[in-house]
């Protein structure tokens, strides 16, 4: 946090007590674009093949010049980590999946052939009841354009977004 934003974040406690942020807390308006901005800033000479959204970043590797995949991927392993010592940033080994062919991102799997909904996300939406009212509709049709399986049902949830959006239910007992 730059020196000068400090009193902008002082909290005064029931006790009179006066607390100030020297680092930026979560919970602060602009704090998770300020963030992703610092994340992309001091990772721009890895964007090529690491990409970080907030803070996750993925590193993709492709065999280059004689080297294979897995080569390729260890260079660049080395690169970020490199990056990330001289910057303190830190990654949480429980976090961390290394050398996997795909890897599951904001309810998808990322990885050769593509993005493609996540097995466990489909079967969620393939089990969930039929909606009786209005309300469960809505829930079932945010659920299922959350985890981008919208494309799938193209097509068939045509009457179902307009009644969603009318506040009645077309073809179902409300």
């Amino acid at each position: 946090m730059r020196e000068s934003d400090i009193p902008l974040t002082a909290v005064s406690t029931p006790s009179g007590t006066l607390w100030e942020w020297l680092v930026m807390p979560q919970g602060l308006k602009n704090a998770p674009a300020t963030f992703n901005r610092c994340v992309t800033h001091l990772l721009r000479s890895v964007r090529d093949f690491a990409p970080s959204y907030f803070d996750d970043v993925f590193i993709h590797s492709r065999a280059v010049d004689g080297k294979s995949e897995m080569e390729m991927h260890k260079e660049h392993l080395r690169r970020l980590f490199a990056l990330m010592r001289k910057h303190k940033l830190y990654a949480n080994l429980n976090k961390c999946i290394f050398g996997a062919s795909e890897i599951p991102v904001l309810g998808c799997l990322v990885g050769k052939n593509g993005v493609l909904p996540d097995p466990g996300k489909v079967r969620v939406i393939n089990e969930w009841p039929t909606p009786s009212n209005v309300k469960e509709l809505r829930q079932f049709l945010g659920l299922a354009i959350l985890i981008q399986v919208r494309e799938q049902l193209r097509g068939q949830d045509s009457p179902a977004v307009a009644a969603s959006q009318e506040g009645r239910c077309m073809g179902l007992n409300c």
